[in-house]
């Protein structure tokens, strides 16, 4: 089936979580390339001018439908729709209440089913609509203490999957980004708090074998690519943007 080509410069974008880290990152990507951006977030502070922002709580479903519509209103449309909000936990199997888990499980997953939802009947109307969820490399490579992260972010590779065989017959291209460890905001507070922060540091570069973190603008540019006419084959993939930390064991020279 063909899927229509359309400038990028003349799409308008909605990301969730669009207020800081890889957000904020391809929410001022997209704006560069000319598209029109609006991004849901419960804190828009950070935002960019000229990158229309409202702020709700993804977990609520009232505030997901008023959010949609109003971006949707003030974009003329969806033509991408980036589910990027997410939130961590450190800590093993045994840590972790069963409220951390359905926190999680409703800001992580649910939220991707709220957003799209509301999102649909305007990227139905689209010449060229495309759906990019991000994962995360905890999907496909254990790390240590992520495990309900971790889980939160398998279930959202195989979504994507089933997303991109039910929506495909409308035209709607469904893919995600698998990011390694990235250089955000978040990260950068965690370090400053560490005893040694210049040993966490080093532990995070180390995870990639490039032997850094992943830039937030690397994050935005394979989102970019999956939301982008050259990637009109591309469909229920998964882009890995990891530096090598799930294929790759030794640090490259």
């Amino acid at each position: 089936m063909a899927v229509p080509v359309q400038n990028p410069s003349a799409q308008s974008v909605l990301i969730t979580g669009g207020g800081r880290g890889i957000g904020r990152a391809t929410a001022e990507f997209f704006q560069d390339a000319g598209a029109r951006v609006g991004v849901i977030d419960r804190d828009v502070a950070g935002v960019r001018s000229g990158i229309d922002a409202v702020r709700a709580d993804v977990t609520d479903d009232d505030e997901v439908a008023a959010a949609v519509a109003e971006l949707a209103a003030a974009l003329g449309g969806i033509d991408v729709l980036v589910n990027n909000v997410g939130v961590s936990f450190v800590g093993g199997i045994e840590q972790g209440t069963t409220q951390d888990w359905a926190r999680l499980w409703d800001v992580n997953v649910v939220s991707h089913v709220r957003v799209t939802r509301a999102a649909l009947p305007h990227l139905r109307r689209s010449s060229a609509p495309a759906i990019v969820n991000i994962s995360s490399c905890t999907a496909t490579s254990g790390l240590p203490d992520r495990v309900l992260y971790t889980a939160t972010k398998g279930a959202v590779e195989s979504m994507t999957r089933a997303m991109a065989v039910d929506l495909l017959a409308e035209g709607i291209r469904v893919n995600a980004v698998n990011p390694g460890t990235v250089a955000t905001e978040f990260m950068e507070e965690i370090i400053d708090a560490a005893d040694d922060p210049t040993a966490l540091r080093a532990q995070f570069d180390g995870r990639q074998a490039t032997g850094r973190m992943v830039a937030p603008a690397e994050v935005a540019a394979a989102v970019a690519y999956l939301a982008s006419p050259h990637a009109r084959s591309t469909v229920g993939s998964v882009l890995v943007v990891d530096g090598g930390l799930a294929d790759l064991k030794l640090p490259v020279a």
